[in-house]
């Protein structure tokens, strides 16, 4: 008995659906719409993604069709999917869903509208009545790289579409040479460059201490420059003092810092070193001279 009331249950909710899917497939009003109705139906009904539009890239909607998506770590990945097959019907009654599955643990991130998952950056971006599910993944890292399937159930089996996502990690270079040589009192200029990102911030570190709000050190100041693509940042240190001698790293976020090693020397010193060599090859040179003014006189 209760078996038979079980598949009696589902006979009777499937029968409930066809007759809810006759009465919203047929026309509630015969009457043609006019043409000031269209029209004003047109104006009020813009591309609910309008903002993100521009971003979204082209988007093959055949079945098992693959989209390849590249970001930067740290950024917001916007991965599409749209199928224009689903219904108001469908919407209405959710007769066919719509879900996001990361493929390499098959992990279901979301179903309809809903969340699956505790990592809050993961939320689905759908507007009702409209075709699009995209797939944000705020702050993303090297670890959400992989294959992400956007399914839609049908009563007959499953459409997909593909998404691999590449997550890139820029990497900061330092201008010049990986060691640098400067006399006490010169000027350090040290420039890091970042490509393909415009970070927040860009810290600098000398050693292990970051320096860039150093209000003991008022000979260092550090600018950045931001242009289209391109960030750089100008670490200055006038007046260098041997305890200015180091490691220097540029450190931006989610990005690979670069580091050089500054050695700063006394200038007295240099400048005797440089003395004593050249006076020593002058001492070479006017005893060579006088062993051949010998020589010469020998052989007269």
């Amino acid at each position: 008995m209760t078996k038979y009331s079980y598949y009696c249950g589902w006979i009777r909710m499937l029968l409930q659906l066809s007759c809810l899917a006759m009465v919203v497939s047929s026309p509630s009003n015969t009457s043609q719409p006019t043409e000031s109705a269209t029209q004003k139906e047109e104006v009020t009904d813009p591309d609910p993604f309008w903002e993100i539009r521009h971003v979204l890239p082209e988007l093959d909607l055949e079945n098992n069709t693959v989209t390849e998506v590249r970001i930067n770590a740290g950024e917001i990945a916007l991965l599409p999917c749209r199928f224009p097959q689903l219904s108001t019907l469908h919407q209405a009654f959710l007769l066919l869903q719509v879900s996001w599955i990361r493929r390499w643990d098959w992990h279901i991130l979301t179903t309809g509208i809903y969340t699956y998952t505790s990592d809050a950056r993961f939320k689905v971006l759908h507007t009702e009545g409209s075709d699009d599910w995209t797939l944000q993944i705020k702050y993303v890292a090297t670890k959400d790289n992989g294959t992400y399937e956007c399914q839609m159930y049908t009563g007959t089996g499953v459409l997909s579409q593909f998404v691999n996502l590449h997550v890139e990690t820029p990497t900061a270079v330092i201008s010049g040479p990986g060691e640098r040589h400067v006399q006490e009192g010169d000027t350090l200029t040290l420039i890091c460059h970042i490509n393909q990102t415009q970070p927040s911030f860009v810290f600098w570190y000398h050693n292990s201490v970051m320096v860039n709000y150093d209000t003991g050190r008022e000979s260092l100041k550090v600018t950045t420059e931001e242009k289209e693509v391109t960030t750089s940042s100008r670490l200055t240190i006038t007046d260098a003092r041997q305890w200015d001698s180091g490691n220097y790293t540029c450190v931006p976020p989610n990005v690979h810092p670069a580091s050089v090693i500054v050695f700063v020397t006394e200038g007295d010193t240099v400048a005797a070193v440089q003395r004593r060599g050249h006076n020593g090859s002058g001492s070479s040179s006017s005893s060579s001279s006088s062993r051949e003014r010998k020589e010469h006189h020998r052989h007269q």
